[in-house]
Formats: structure tokens, C-alpha cells, sequence
């Protein structure tokens, strides 16, 4: 068997191990991609046999990236962030190019390559490192909010790296007649740029005057696979022309999704081009991979780890002062530093297009390859080694010397997102004043316009509790969305003061044991009080009376929070809660009465419901019960 099936399906196979494993070890996709190219290559010798049939279609992946980048430019949050965006994100991309092409000059490499490899050290992994801000709940904060505005302007950066880069290129000649400016090629100067333009203007006018009449007529008619081809179309189209008169199929591609970001359309347009993205994007990678040649990583070990190493020290280096300079706090200042270390996926287009330029001959490219995905595979590591420089920063500083000294409070709210809002709402309202901590500055600072005492730092830091009260305070509000780190005030919270009384924000129903057992008097998850009143809505416009509804609202309240207070003895930290036979009997048995009643036999359910709408205690409802607050007693 040969052609494209064969290739296609040893590629896939090979792809759907690795990014798997990938992803096991906390890697990413990216990373799995590459090394699934890499077993392609050496072992089935691919690298150079498929180039035919899968490079052309796996470089459409990148158009499709850009596409999408260009749909997400959300006007508002760009306009809200841009100070940091053009000022850190503008610096950090000039610095670093600067920075890395001196020390490459300095160590002989030609000046087209070192300008090649500064362009592709300043950048960075978007998709790991947003991905790794946000599964540590980090990403609203000022060193996440500062991380994303750099990010964004990296790979709006791209486009004119991507244009400029035949100015330097040995062939340049040929680098765009590759291109396909050979159409032009017969036209005057001032004519071929006429046209050049006017294919621009007819991305951006066709994109705005053209495409959404047409999806307009097709989504009216409900033509759904249609939607989706015609999405490709455009995204296809709009390369093509781009390539027939010399300019990058990216920047033509990001033009495109510029133009439709404020579109009606735009979401549709997302979930429909971000599967074939996906897809040709991996198979771009696993191309990439694929052209590693082992005898370069075993000849070059060195030069690869040297290398990795050294970019993420330039990177450092330059990331650190900027974020002091542009008024990030020293702990912020270093998350921005370590999370944008590495070189990023833009890294290995610049290296394919660099290498068909003649600027790198196939073992610079291998290098550069391995030093992009080392680079990758340590960005696990730069967050450890954040979290260990964060809590050096914790036990050195004094509080103080960022945020203000919070006065004692007889109540303490953590968290002031949509959750912990509505909570100060309430307490401001009925005579409180609550102590607020947020780790986000803006919150803080605007929060503080409206007269709010606010301050900023993290609630889980055992000074700060101290300094807002804690020994005190009567009662602590946790209404961050973070369920680790919930659990973590709770505890530290309990250990400062045994006696205070604490209400915890619960992501669900295993999460409300776990601040159960961390010391939690009374648990809200934070779902489910607002599902309970839409379903009491929904009965309501059934044609059940209101008053009926709230009795049956109460008497379902009732007894899912008796049942979650019984089952607590069932859980087991050490079984998935599916395999955990135990808990899930127990769950059956629990919702028997309300299964009943769904199946229409509701004489049980009915009986609950005629002892009258009672509300449900606050001691009952919320929390197990708490017999003592001795250290070791059962929660």
C-alpha cells in the first residue's frame, strides 16, 4: 500500500499515541505532534517521501490559525489592555529580537539566521502557556492579564515577520516567485502594486460586504453543512488570492478574520473552521517532527540544550525589568517572565519558511526544531520554578510594601468575581462593612472609587489572613472559583482561627466534601441554587401555581441536602466517584423518591411536599454537622 492513504493514516495513527501520551504527562498536544514526527521519520523514513502529499495541505492549518487569531480580536479587550498590549507586548518582541540576534552574531552565526532566530525567540507558546494560567485560576490576574497582552501582540507580530522575512532571504527571487507573484510578474511596478493592494481591499471589502449576505441566506435556510464548506471557502479563497499576488496567505488569512471578528457569524465561524484547524495544524507539526534527523540531536545535544537554555535566559531578562518598568509588582513581574520563556509554535513556521528560503540548510533547521520543543516540553518546569521564586518573594516581603495594611474586620470576603459581588452587595446592604481581598489590582483599585475597602493579595497567603483580621473576624466568605485553592483558605483560615465561622463557594458536589472535611461551616455550590429556581420557573410556565412551586422547590432543596449530609461517610478519595460502588448505590437510593416522581408514581414525593413549605435551616442545609472544633474532631 502506498500514496496518500497509507501516508495519511501512518501519520494520524502515529499522531493520536503521541499527542495522547502528550497530554498524559502534562506536555501538550503541540509537543506530542512533534514526536510523533519524529518517530515517522526515522523509523518509516517519511520525511521526504510525503512532502507531496501532506505538506501543501498540513501548511493550510496555519492559514486556518491565523484565521481564528484574527476572529478572536475582541475590540474592547484589546482597547482595555492596550498599554500593556503595545507598550510591553511592542518592547518584549523588539528587545528580544535585538538581544537574541546580538548573541548569535556574536558567536559567528551569519546575521540573516541570528535575525531569523530573534524573530523566533520572541516568541512564545500561546496555546501552553494560556492553558497552564488558566488551570491555575491565574489567568484575571496582573501577571496573567500582562502574559495575555504580550501573547496577543506576539502573534499579531507574526504577520509582519512573515512578510518581511523574503527581504532578507538569500533567494529572494525566488522566495516570491514561490509565492506566486510570477502573475504579477509581467505588470509594471506601480500596476503590481495596484493589484497587491486591490487584492487587500477586496479581502476586507469582500469579507464585510460579500460573505455575510451569503452566510446570512444560508444560515436563513438552514443549511448547516453548507455554513461549514462555505466557512473553508472563504478561508481557502482568501489564501489563494493572497499567494497569487505575493503576500503571505497568513496575513491574508488574519485580514479575513479581522474583518469578520464583529460579525453575527463570528461564533459560527469559529466552531466550524476549528476542527479542519485543529487537524491540519497537528499534521503540520507531525511534518515538522518528521524532519528531525536523530544524527543532528546526537551530534548537537549540546548546542540544543546550550541554546534552550540561553533563550530562556534572554527571555527572562528582558521580560523582568519590562514588567517592573511598566508597573507590574515584583511577584506579577516574574509570572510574566518564566510563563512566556519559551519560543512558541510560530517558531517552527518561521523555521519551514526560513529553511525554503535557503536562510537555514536542514541541520539549523533540525537544531531549531529541538530547541522550540525542549523549550516546550521545561515550560512545566518554569512554573514549579515560579511557584518556588513566589513563595521566596511570600516569606521575604513584608505584605505592607505592596497593598495597603487592611483594618480588622469582623467579616472577610475572598474573592470579589460575580459570586463574592453579589455576597458584599448583600452585606453593604443590611449594615456590613466586609474586609475585601482580590488578587486582581484593577478589581481592587476600581472597587476602591466606589468607596469599597478593598485590598489587593492573595487570600491564601497566611500573613495576609492575619493582617485583614482573621485571629478576630467572625466570618470568612470564600468566593473565589478556584477549588484547590478554596480548600486551601478553609484550612489555613481554620488553623489561624478555630472559631470563626466560614461559608465556602463549592464548584460541585465532591468539591463540597472536600471544604467539608477542610473545615467549612456552611457550603453553597454555586450552581446549584440558581438551577433549582430555573427549574421552578419551568414549572411555573407548565402551569403548576407558584405556590406549589415553592413548596416543591423546597421539599427537592430538602432532600438533596439531606442526602449530600449522609452520603459524606461514602466518599473515597482514592476511587473515581463512578467506581466507587458505595457512593453511587447510595446516590440511587437518595434520589429514589424524586425518580418516582418523575416516573408519575409521586405518592411518596407528594406526602414530602403536603407537610408545607418550610425554608430549610441554615445549619441543616449547607454543611455537616461540626460537633467540635478540636483539632481531629470529625467533620
Amino acid at each position: 500500500m502506498n500514496g496518500f492513504a497509507f501516508y495519511a493514516s501512518a501519520y494520524l495513527a502515529c499522531a493520536v499515541l503521541a499527542v495522547f501520551v502528550s497530554r498524559r504527562l502534562g506536555l501538550g498536544s503541540v509537543v506530542g505532534y512533534i514526536a510523533a514526527g519524529a518517530l515517522i521519520g526515522p523509523v518509516l523514513h517519511m520525511a521526504d517521501a510525503d512532502a507531496g502529499y501532506l505538506e501543501p495541505l498540513s501548511e493550510l492549518g496555519i492559514v486556518m490559525m491565523l484565521f481564528l487569531i484574527g476572529l478572536e480580536i475582541d475590540p474592547k479587550k484589546v482597547w482595555k489592555l492596550r498599554g500593556m498590549l503595545v507598550g510591553l507586548g511592542g518592547f518584549q518582541v523588539v528587545l528580544t529580537i535585538a538581544a537574541v540576534t546580538i548573541v548569535a552574531v556574536l558567536l559567528n552565526v551569519p546575521w540573516r539566521q541570528a535575525v531569523l532566530f530573534g524573530c523566533i525567540g520572541a516568541l512564545s507558546s500561546t496555546a501552553i502557556v494560556l492553558q497552564t494560567l488558566e488551570e491555575r485560576g491565574v489567568l484575571e490576574s496582573d501577571g496573567g492579564q500582562a502574559s495575555f497582552a504580550v501573547l496577543l501582540f506576539q502573534d499579531i507580530a507574526v504577520i509582519p515577520m512573515l512578510a518581511c522575512l523574503p527581504l532578507i532571504a538569500v533567494n529572494h527571487g525566488a522566495a516570491v516567485e514561490g509565492h506566486g507573484a510570477n502573475l504579477l510578474s509581467s505588470l509594471p511596478g506601480w500596476l503590481a502594486t495596484i493589484a497587491t493592494l486591490g487584492a487587500v481591499g477586496a479581502v476586507v471589502g469582500g469579507g464585510h460586504y460579500l460573505s455575510r449576505p451569503v452566510m446570512r441566506a444560508i444560515a436563513r435556510d438552514g443549511l448547516r453543512d453548507i455554513f461549514t464548506a462555505f466557512a473553508l471557502l472563504v478561508v481557502i479563497a482568501i489564501a489563494l488570492l493572497m499567494s497569487a499576488v505575493g503576500l503571505s496567505p497568513a496575513l491574508g488569512a488574519f485580514l479575513g478574520g479581522v474583518v469578520l471578528a464583529n460579525s453575527e457569524f463570528k461564533h459560527e465561524l469559529q466552531s466550524d473552521v476549528e476542527p479542519f484547524k485543529g487537524l491540519l495544524l497537528g499534521l503540520f507539526f507531525v511534518t515538522i517532527g518528521a524532519k528531525i534527523d536523530p544524527m543532528v540531536l546526537q551530534s548537537n545535544w549540546a548546542i540544543v540544550i546550550g541554546a534552550t537554555i540561553a533563550l530562556v535566559a534572554v527571555k527572562v531578562a528582558v521580560l523582568l525589568p519590562l514588567g517592573r518598568l511598566f508597573g507590574l509588582r515584583e511577584d506579577a513581574s516574574w509570572m510574566l517572565a518564566l510563563a512566556l520563556a519559551q519560543a512558541g509554535e510560530f517558531g517552527f513556521v518561521l523555521l519551514s519558511l526560513g529553511q525554503q528560503m535557503s536562510l537555514l540548510d536542514p541541520v539549523g533547521a533540525s537544531t531549531g526544531v529541538l530547541v522550540i520543543t525542549l523549550g516546550m516540553i521545561i515550560t512545566p518546569g518554569l512554573f514549579v520554578l515560579l511557584d518556588r521564586v513566589l513563595a521566596g518573594l511570600e516569606l521575604t516581603k513584608p505584605i505592607a510594601k505592596n497593598v495597603g495594611e487592611p483594618d480588622s474586620g469582623a467579616v472577610i470576603v475572598a474573592g470579589l468575581g460575580r459570586f463574592g459581588q453579589i455576597v458584599n452587595r448583600m452585606l453593604l446592604a443590611n449594615g456590613y462593612t466586609p474586609v475585601i481581598l482580590d488578587y486582581r489590582a484593577d478589581v481592587v483599585d476600581d472597587l476602591r472609587k466606589f468607596g469599597v475597602r478593598s485590598f489587593f493579595g492573595d487570600a491564601g497567603r497566611t500573613d495576609l489572613l492575619q493582617s485583614a483580621g482573621i485571629a478576630k473576624a467572625d466570618l470568612l466568605v470564600v468566593a473565589i472559583d478556584d477549588p484547590d485553592r478554596t480548600v486551601e483558605i478553609v484550612q489555613r483560615a481554620r488553623a489561624a482561627n478555630p472559631r470563626i465561622t466560614i461559608v465556602a463557594r463549592a464548584y460541585d458536589r465532591l468539591h463540597h466534601y472536600r471544604l467539608a472535611s477542610a473545615g467549612a461551616d456552611h457550603i453553597v455550590r454555586e450552581l446549584f441554587g440558581s438551577s433549582v429556581e430555573a427549574a421552578g420557573l419551568a414549572l411555573q410556565t407548565l402551569g403548576m401555581h407558584p405556590y406549589e412551586v415553592e413548596k416543591r422547590k423546597s421539599a427537592f432543596v430538602q432532600q438533596d441536602l439531606a442526602g449530600l449530609a449522609r452520603m459524606a461517610s461514602l466518599v473515597d478519595d482514592a476511587k473515581h466517584i463512578a467506581d466507587n460502588d458505595r457512593f453511587v448505590a447510595g446516590f440511587n437510593d437518595i434520589g429514589r423518591v424524586i425518580q418516582e416522581a418523575m416516573l408519575g408514581r409521586r405518592a411518596g414525593y407528594d406526602e414530602i411536599v403536603r407537610r408545607g413549605w418550610n425554608p430549610p435551616k441554615l445549619d441543616d442545609s449547607h454543611a455537616p454537622n461540626h460537633e467540635s472544633r478540636e483539632p481531629g474532631a470529625s467533620r
